[in-house]
């Protein structure tokens, strides 16, 4: 890319930033999701590769991402508009890549996840190739600036933007953080103010320049899909966006605001102070706040290491150690979030989406160890795999203990045994909860109404008439090919209710 096609490429994107935070900042998914999707997508087009046409067999994939993403605006459950936006999102990353004129749906399975990869890490630091090659080139004999200049600015541009979306989702989920921010900055961080629409726009923007980078560039070479794989790997690693001055000032800045975080945390959280005065809020309701964010955070922490991996250069002894004292800080953050969602659960009880996020947490802390071990080793690539294995054994996990169950146990033990629950918990039982549960938690509630307090018992007993009714009559469930064992013993215990 030319710095003409470099800036073009900049003036492109900063635009869809704009109109990406306008749009998605604040309102609920609708017609702005095919908006944006409308926009990459015709902007990918217009920047694409002129030297080579796309396969007509692709074509396919940006019609494909528009159908998701106009559904996302005709269903209104969010679950479902959720599973839109990712594979919609998928589809346009497919599409870029297409329009560069490489093929994609001619490509085996293994060389499409290949390509994937790639094109992931353009999208989160190909911006900087763009930035780079957008700077004005300096004749011979202009004054020239100190060799050490262009890289630390580099890695200043990379990692304040990261310190700043850091930062607000720290500030967000906790008001100590927060206010230390505050006191330091002389501004309030707010996800609704200023600084965080910035960072979205920001954000919005250098996602977008890396993305629509793909398609004006092409995976290069272009001709590596046609390689042995030994051949594909070495040419996607000849392609390094990063050098090791740019890694390492990324890395002391989020190193240090996520050291600051944690320091917080071991005063306040992990040591207990009197944060009443220090935020007016009292030691629960202060903890009870802020593990999404901060499970978010160690995820992005995760990627950033990863993306790191895939593009620095060199990896130095200093390098090194900056990585692994942020994977160590991220544990902390997870700790922290561990603990939070312990005495949220502790005080108004376990729900199947508070299960998932605990899972979560653990899986992310075995992910972060065997991240750290392979980049102790050199062998990021496999990462993959590996958390294709703990995701795996997670989900197998999930199935053995049966969320639904767990959570009704869970449930029906603090309604049974109101002492376990803390001086300012929820005491009592949620039943319009507990009957929206699949089957699997039908026989807890069966076997727990005889101790149920009078008035549980009583809400839980009539949504338990109802699912029998249900599970008697409908056609769907009694058909001989929808058996299923924890409806099969749902029955069963239902008939044991008088």
């Amino acid at each position: 890319m030319n710095p003409v096609g470099a800036r073009r490429l900049i003036a492109v994107a900063i635009p869809i930033g704009i109109a990406a935070e306008i749009l998605l900042d604040g309102p609920a998914f609708g017609i702005n999701v095919p908006t944006v999707i409308a926009l990459l997508l015709s902007n990918g087009w217009f920047v694409r590769r002129r030297d080579r046409a796309p396969d007509r067999l692709d074509m396919w994939l940006p019609v494909s991402a528009l159908v998701l993403a106009v559904l996302v605006a005709v269903r209104a459950d969010p679950f479902i508009a959720l599973l839109d936006v990712s594979a919609a999102l998928a589809f346009t990353g497919a599409s870029i890549a297409a329009f560069s004129g490489l093929a994609v749906t001619r490509r085996s399975a293994s060389i499409v996840i290949a390509m994937a990869a790639w094109a992931f890490g353009a999208v989160v630091l190909g911006a900087a190739a763009v930035l780079s090659r957008a700077r004005p080139v300096f004749e011979v004999g202009a004054p020239r600036r100190p060799e050490w200049a262009v890289p630390v600015g580099r890695g200043l541009f990379l990692g304040l933007p990261l310190a700043v979306i850091f930062g607000i989702l720290f500030a967000s989920a906790d008001p100590i953080f927060g206010r230390a921010v505050a006191d330091v900055l002389g501004l309030r961080i707010d996800l609704g103010d200023l600084p965080g629409r910035v960072a979205f726009a920001l954000a919005a923007a250098w996602f977008t320049a890396g993305l629509l980078s793909v398609a004006a560039n092409g995976i290069p070479p272009m001709e590596w899909a046609s390689l042995g794989a030994a051949s594909r790997t070495a040419a996607l690693l000849a392609d390094r966006l990063l050098g090791t001055t740019e890694a390492l000032v990324i890395l002391v800045i989020v190193d240090g605001i996520f050291g600051l975080f944690v320091g917080l945390q071991l005063a306040y959280l992990f040591g207990g102070q009197d944060t009443l005065a220090a935020a007016g809020l009292t030691y629960s309701a202060y903890a009870r706040r802020g593990y999404f964010e901060l499970v978010a955070a160690a995820c992005l922490a995760g990627g950033l290491l990863v993306a790191l991996e895939l593009n620095v250069v060199g990896r130095s002894r200093v390098y090194l150690t900056l990585a692994f004292g942020l994977v160590a800080l991220t544990v902390l953050v997870l700790a922290s979030a561990a603990l939070r969602l312990q005495l949220y659960q502790e005080a108004y009880g376990w729900t199947e989406l508070r299960l998932y996020v605990a899972v979560s947490i653990v899986a992310l802390a075995v992910t972060l160890a065997t991240l750290a071990t392979f980049v102790a080793l050199d062998r990021t690539r496999w990462l993959g795999h590996s958390m294709a294995v703990i995701g795996l054994v997670s989900l197998v996990g999930l199935n053995l203990l049966a969320p639904s169950a767990f959570v009704a146990a869970r449930n029906v033990e603090r309604a049974i045994h109101p002492e376990l629950v803390p001086p300012d918990g929820k005491v009592g039982l949620d039943a319009s909860y507990l009957g929206l549960l699949p089957d699997d938690a039908v026989p807890v509630l069966v076997a727990a109404l005889p101790d149920l307090p009078e008035g549980d018992a009583a809400a839980v007993r009539q949504r338990l008439e109802l699912r029998r009714t249900q599970l008697a009559l409908d056609p769907a469930i009694t058909a001989p090919a929808a058996w299923n064992l924890g409806r099969q013993r749902a029955t069963a215990a239902l008939a044991t209710m008088p």
